[in-house]
């Protein structure tokens, strides 16, 4: 808002900045992994694409997301992908969904209807690229999500994702180079909240999601990050001043709801099978 910051050259930043932390932090403690993952190139190949594809299209497409619209719109938006990987598991397992599945779907479905039109469902309030780039950031958390599972089993979750950050910087500033986007000059203060999106919302929110999706699994995951819409959301309307009408609370709280009928209709009948990491 201040700086009026290319998507596409926040993503590249932010993604050259945290992969250069994990290779820090892979030369300091994950050395011999790292060897051994650098000589298998079929293991190499994959991590590429977790993170080139997982990776930098769920930093982008939030990026656009919140361009158009809002962090906590976004943000709501985004976690409308417990239901995808509800989809998804019950495709794999060839059953039918549950009852609280199918009102965890309904509740996501009502949820985003009201942040989309504010309550008033012949008006979209929200511009339509926002809502298509909030949907579409829903898809890439689902792959960044699920793509890595056989890989943390293999490798372990740091250098998969150091790694996967590192490769998917190609991905970053080739598509940078190619918009032709500008790029942004900072004063302090921007140079102090780039290196906060850099440190904390990438090296240590993506690393710290990952690893613990690689312990618990990406529904119990997912169910651990429901408090991101909240916080989203309130930082949105206290720190940066964004209005939210009613239909944007309710919306919040019905995907709170979403997350916690999709998980508990799931966890207890079928664990951590699509997605479950040491406890599966």
């Amino acid at each position: 808002a201040r700086y009026d910051i290319a998507p596409l050259f926040l993503a590249s930043v932010r993604m050259v900045g945290a992969g250069l932390l994990y290779l820090c932090l892979l030369l300091a403690r994950y050395r011999e992994q790292l060897k051994v993952l650098l000589a298998d190139k079929r293991a190499l190949l994959r991590v590429a694409a977790f993170g080139c594809v997982g990776l930098f299209l769920s930093q982008i497409t939030y990026l656009l997301a919140i361009r158009y619209t809002n962090s906590g719109t976004a943000t709501v938006l985004q976690c409308t992908s417990i239901v995808m990987i509800m989809v998804i598991g019950c495709l794999m397992e060839r059953r039918r969904p549950q009852l609280r599945e199918l009102l965890g779907l309904l509740c996501a479905l009502v949820a985003v209807l009201l942040i989309a039109t504010k309550g008033d469902l012949g008006v979209l309030h929200i511009p339509l690229l926002g809502l298509v780039w909030g949907l579409i950031s829903a898809v890439s958390a689902v792959i960044y999500t699920l793509m890595p599972k056989r890989l943390f089993e293999q490798w372990g979750s740091m250098p998969v994702v150091g790694m996967g950050t590192l490769l998917g910087t190609i991905a970053a500033l080739g598509s940078w180079a190619a918009s032709g986007a500008p790029v942004t000059h900072f004063d302090a203060q921007g140079l102090l909240l780039m290196a906060a999106i850099i440190v904390l919302g990438t090296f240590g929110a993506f690393g710290l999601f990952l690893h613990g999706v690689s312990i618990v699994g990406g529904v119990k995951g997912s169910l651990l990050g429901a408090i991101e819409p909240v916080s989203a959301t309130v930082f949105a309307a206290v720190w940066m001043g964004t209005p939210f009408v009613w239909a944007d609370w309710v919306g919040l709280l019905l995907m709170i709801a979403t997350t916690f009928l999709v998980v508990t209709a799931t966890v207890p009948a079928r664990g951590n099978s699509v997605n479950g990491g040491e406890s599966g």
